[in-house]
Order: structure tokens, then C-alpha cells, then sequence
């Protein structure tokens, strides 16, 4: 017997339950949560990253779009942070290594100029910026815990020094240094196996705090309607299905097929 709404619902709630338990931070849909309006773990983590003791974390998005020229492909940052002298940080967690290859650090710097220079500014003006890959596994496959890309001159064997900067940091890197303690954190699902306090303040309240699950929850959900959607709108295209079979294959309510096979014939 095919399960009523409030059953799907329910399942749904069980399997997302069961999800927000194995996630870490290393998750990019966890690591977003963990890091939405949490500036001293930012500054904590980037502090780290960068090994700048000082670095002051003075504003900090999640899920940042990015996308200056019409037509251009967007990115949506996982978190971006700007320090206190204006520098700009893009901090990606990638658990494919398909997901932080070359061409992408390029366009993600790319789009951070791009995004920080206004008509008329001269070209002095743009600000440093890193693009930060945190990676699972070692993608260069040398046991280093950093891998630091910049431009050089190569006829004169000297530093470009054009303020553009690219970072990948090796995931499974261990020892007991704060990078090495930091990476195991990243791979952690029980916050009580973390070492850095506001690490595992953070997952613990999204794991075990009531607000904290019900937002993680939200977002599951968030991201289900969407792919429904995106399968619909796929199905709708094709033209072969009848917007009825479309709601049972989505689950979405018949409505919003409706209202989405409108929009595409309007």
C-alpha cells in the first residue's frame, strides 16, 4: 500500500535525522551551517589555513553568488570572508577531487576580482585574494599538509606578486600540529572526538541542539524540493510524461507542476 503524505513526511524526517548524525564538517552542506554567521570559527579556521596569527575576520558570508557579467557562469561560494585590511577569502570543502580541479581555482579567483573592482576603480585597487580548496583526500598525492599555487615571473625566477593567491589543503593530512588537529576535525562526525572548542560547539549544535537539527532539517528539505523541481522541470521539456505522472515521480504537489509546466509554455 502506497504511504500517505504525513507518512512520507515522516520517513523523509527519520532518513534526514539519520544523515545530520554522519555528517562532518568536511560536508560542504554541514560545513555551511557550521560556518553561517560563525566569524570566530572562520577567523579560527583561516588563521590556520593561512598561518596568519593576526588575520581578523571582519565579515563573513555563506552561500555567496558570485556572478558580475551577463551571460558568465556563476559560483556560489561556501564561505567568504573579508579581513581587516580588505582581503578576501574563498574557503571551498571538496570531497570530490574532481570538484577543486585547476581551471576551477582559476575561475573561482577570477570571479573574486571580477566581484571586487567597480567601474571606474583603478586597476591598483583590487584587492589580495585566496581561494582555499580543503580537500579529503591528498590531490597531489605528496603528504604535504599545504599545497600554495602563486604566479612567478619565470625569467626572473622571482614572485609575481600580483596578490592573487590559491590554496589547496590536504584533508587527510594527520599529526599534531594545528593543521594536522584541524583535519581531523574536519573528517569528524561526534564533536566529542574534536579538538578545537568552537569546532565542536558549532557541530554539536547543529547535531544535537533542537534549533540547531530543525535548521539542519529545513535545509535537507530545501535541498530534496529542489532536485524535484529540477527533475520536473527536465521531464517537463521532454514532453513525454503527463504533468499527473510527473507529481508521482517528484513527489511535488500537483500544483507546482502546474505552475512550472506554465511557466515553461508561457
Amino acid at each position: 500500500m502506497p504511504e500517505n503524505n504525513q507518512e512520507r513526511k515522516e520517513r523523509e524526517r527519520q532518513e534526514d535525522l539519520a544523515k545530520l548524525r554522519g555528517l562532518r564538517p568536511i560536508d560542504d552542506d554541514f560545513m555551511r551551517c557550521i560556518f553561517r554567521d560563525n566569524i570566530p570559527l572562520a577567523q579560527l579556521v583561516l588563521r590556520i589555513l593561512t598561518g596568519k596569527d593576526d588575520l581578523e575576520i571582519t565579515k563573513l558570508e555563506t552561500q555567496m553568488d558570485l556572478k558580475r557579467l551577463v551571460g558568465a557562469r556563476s559560483i556560489c561560494l561556501d564561505a567568504y570572508g573579508t579581513d581587516a585590511q580588505g582581503k578576501k577569502y574563498d574557503l571551498e570543502v571538496q570531497r570530490a577531487d574532481h570538484g577543486a580541479g585547476k581551471h576551477r581555482a582559476r575561475y573561482h579567483s577570477s570571479s573574486m576580482d571580477i566581484e571586487n573592482l567597480d567601474a571606474g576603480q583603478d586597476f591598483d585597487e583590487l584587492p589580495d585574494t585566496y581561494t582555499i580548496f580543503v580537500t579529503e583526500h591528498d590531490v597531489f598525492s605528496r603528504g604535504k599538509p599545504f599545497y600554495r599555487v602563486e604566479r612567478i615571473n619565470l625569467d626572473l625566477d622571482e614572485p609575481f606578486d600580483d596578490g592573487e593567491h590559491i590554496l589547496y589543503v590536504n584533508g587527510a593530512y594527520r599529526d599534531d600540529s594545528d593543521i594536522g588537529k584541524l583535519m581531523h576535525d574536519f573528517s569528524c562526525w561526534d564533536p566529542d572526538d574534536m579538538n578545537f572548542e568552537l569546532l565542536k560547539s558549532a557541530t554539536r549544535y547543529y547535531k544535537e541542539n533542537p534549533e540547531g537539527v530543525e535548521i539542519m532539517c529545513k535545509a535537507f528539505e530545501e535541498t530534496r524540493n529542489e532536485k524535484a523541481i529540477r527533475i520536473a522541470k527536465n521531464m517537463i521539456e521532454k514532453g513525454k510524461y503527463d504533468l499527473e505522472e510527473i507529481a508521482e515521480v517528484t513527489e511535488l504537489p500537483l500544483e507546482k507542476v502546474q505552475e512550472l509546466a506554465g511557466k515553461k509554455t508561457a
